[in-house]
């Protein structure tokens, strides 16, 4: 459980725990901000309590973990498990699209975490001295570049000092903000919440907007729940009481401590809490914990692309095992790159954590929400929790969740335009590629023939065979593959041995071995193989057909036949006057993905020498 914790400490709180680096000096510097007296900055250190205590503790820790999808967590496995639940077209539609969006911020919040956090520990360089200003966006450049660079390698090599680096880091903070604190003790006061309530009553408007600055102390919130899966609740909880939060509210309280001693350092008050002599290690420390939260948002952009595939929702990239033993470790160099120019260029673009911070709320606060409204439907129809117990919960939910949404919707112009701008486009790409794979689906299915009409016109008509085995791959478990029609057309010989091969994804994050195959043998030597995955899961073909039970298909074994062993594809060419109503905008766009979209027989791990692939046109 120990070492459980540990890992979860390094995965899960990289990214919250590094939001002291940012977070409380905005409150006072941003363009919302409320003025440095005692009273605003013990309120507003009342609100970082609490909203820590309610959002992260209540709501993360308490209830929506409990929502796993086999162990599972994240947006796309809430969106799978509420998906299995939901009765009508219009209401599985409605949450299909929250899901989308809400991942589609996820994708926003990999940009900015890694720009802001690594930007802000970089800003330790001023105090040290003045004149290495002009050297903080090079240096964060030059750090980011090197991370994504190293992604290639795998995150393997570097997990295992993740766990000490942000214990170290805690340590680190938690020792400051006890250093602080003890010089003045009256900080304390804020973790009474009458402090927050007189906050709003005494600055009104612009103490609500302050909710903006607030909500960066919960950057991170959604990691606990995404990266369930890996740890579980029990280390993920242990972690977060013993060592996180108690770190992280020493670090705000000795913040708020020192600008009630010397309101000058708000501009910078987390390295302005930092003795002297211990700058230059503080900087340190804080690159390597800004480097682990990077990692970990880094590492679930590749986990959430790899589940979208899956489940249908992106076109097939580029998806590597960088670890034969760790679970889960993957790289999409597409992805990988995605991010790193987007990460540059929000670097260079606004400069400094400061501004970086208004762009940061909106997609941290649009997930939350969208993650409350599909926790209310697990806890109603899966979990059948009665409306007097799920009613208030969700309430008490969205008005924290909704209030943390409003205020940081203001800051629109000033770079909250980003997360939105990112997750509209993300969004674009998810849902029209889902389209895209439906009308194509219909349109294919209205030429395709059935395998019950097939299959006798077959024993009427036997063609010429000839030794081997021939793989057909279709979507469709009840059709007869087209490219199977077109072989027989075209060449006239069937193999002696023919596989008709099927892969599914289910809506569950990993199939059990025992579930993993189904066959079914049709006659004259073809046999029927559907293959299911987890949308955790990568599939591959040949793999597949290896762990075939023994005798299941009569001759060799697939394995000892590999070079007798032929893989046939269709490969279509989309044309965009065809009867779907997509509208012309999504076809032309679901074209150009699946042009760019990685091989069938790449993806699927099939042998490059042993595939043969036959073109058609397809209307759509």
């Amino acid at each position: 459980m120990a070492a459980l914790a540990l890992g979860a400490l390094g995965v899960v709180y990289g990214d919250i725990g590094t939001s002291p680096l940012y977070a409380l000096k905005e409150s006072f510097q941003g363009t919302h901000s409320v003025p440095l007296t005692p009273e605003n900055v013990l309120g507003i250190l009342s609100l970082v309590v609490w909203a820590m205590t309610f959002v992260v503790t209540f709501k993360y820790l308490s209830f929506v973990m409990r929502a796993d999808n086999r162990g599972e967590g994240g947006i796309l496995a809430l969106m799978a498990l509420v998906s299995q639940q939901e009765k009508t077209n219009r209401g599985r539609k409605t949450l299909l699209i929250l899901g989308l969006f809400g991942a589609a911020l996820l994708y926003g919040d990999g940009v900015i975490t890694p720009a802001i956090s690594v930007l802000g520990a970089m800003e330790g360089l001023i105090e040290v001295t003045p004149a290495m200003k002009p050297a903080v966006v090079p240096a964060t450049v030059f750090v980011l570049v090197l991370l994504f660079a190293f992604q290639k390698r795998g995150s393997a090599a570097v997990g295992a000092v993740f766990g000490p680096v942000m214990l170290l880091w805690f340590a680190s903070i938690a020792a400051i903000g006890a250093w602080n604190v003890w010089q003045e003790p009256g900080v304390l006061r804020a973790i009474n919440p009458v402090h927050g309530f007189e906050f709003f009553v005494r600055n009104r408007g612009a103490g609500f907007l302050v909710l903006g600055s607030v909500v960066l102390v919960l950057t991170g919130a959604e990691a606990l729940y995404a990266d369930m899966g890996h740890f579980g609740r029990r280390p993920i909880r242990l972690a977060w009481y013993t060592i996180a939060m108690p770190s992280l509210l020493l670090n705000y309280m000795g913040q708020g401590s020192l600008l009630l001693r010397n309101p000058e350092a708000v501009t910078n008050p987390f390295y302005k809490a930092v003795p002297g002599w211990a700058l230059w290690p503080m900087v340190i420390i804080a690159t390597a914990a800004a480097i682990v939260a990077s990692q970990a948002l880094i590492s679930g952009a590749y986990s959430l692309t790899n589940q979208a595939i899956q489940l249908g929702y992106a076109p097939r990239l580029t998806v590597r095992h960088t670890s034969s033993t760790e679970y889960g470790q993957i790289y999409v160099p597409e992805v990988n790159w995605a991010l790193a120019v987007g990460t540059v260029a929000l670097v260079l673009g606004f400069g400094s954590s400061n501004a970086l911070a208004a762009a940061y709320g909106i997609a941290v606060t649009g997930t939350m929400t969208i993650t409350t409204l599909l926790f209310h439907r697990v806890a109603r129809d899966r979990w059948h929790w009665s409306r007097w117990a799920v009613w208030p919960l969700t309430f008490a939910f969205l008005v924290v969740d909704l209030s943390f949404l409003s205020a940081n919707l203001v800051k629109v112009r000033e770079g909250g335009w980003f997360p939105l701008v990112a997750g509209g486009f993300i969004f674009a790409i998810l849902s029209t590629w889902k389209r895209g794979r439906e009308a194509l689906a219909r349109s294919v299915a209205g030429t395709t023939l059935p395998l019950d009409l097939f299959l006798p016109d077959l024993e009427r008509h036997p063609p010429h065979r000839i030794p081997g085995t021939a793989v057909f791959m279709t979507s469709d478990p009840a059709g007869t593959p087209g490219v199977l029609l077109h072989h027989l057309k075209h060449n006239k010989v069937l193999h002696e041995r023919v596989l008709i091969v099927s892969i599914g994804t289910e809506e569950i994050p990993v199939v059990d071995p025992a579930d993993r195959i189904t066959v079914r043998s049709l006659g004259n030597g073809i046999h029927q193989i559907i293959g299911r995955y987890g949308f955790m899961e990568t599939p591959n073909v040949p793999a597949l057909l290896a762990a075939l039970p023994p005798f299941a298909i009569p001759g060799p074994r697939l394995e000892n036949a590999v070079m007798e062993t032929s893989y046939y594809l269709g490969r279509e060419t989309l044309l965009p006057d065809g009867p779907s109503t997509m509208p012309r905008w999504r076809k032309r766009l679901f074209i150009i993905l699946a042009r760019n979209a990685r091989p069938a027989s790449a993806f699927f791990g099939l042998p490059p020498n042993r595939v043969v692939e036959m073109g058609a046109q397809v209307q759509f």
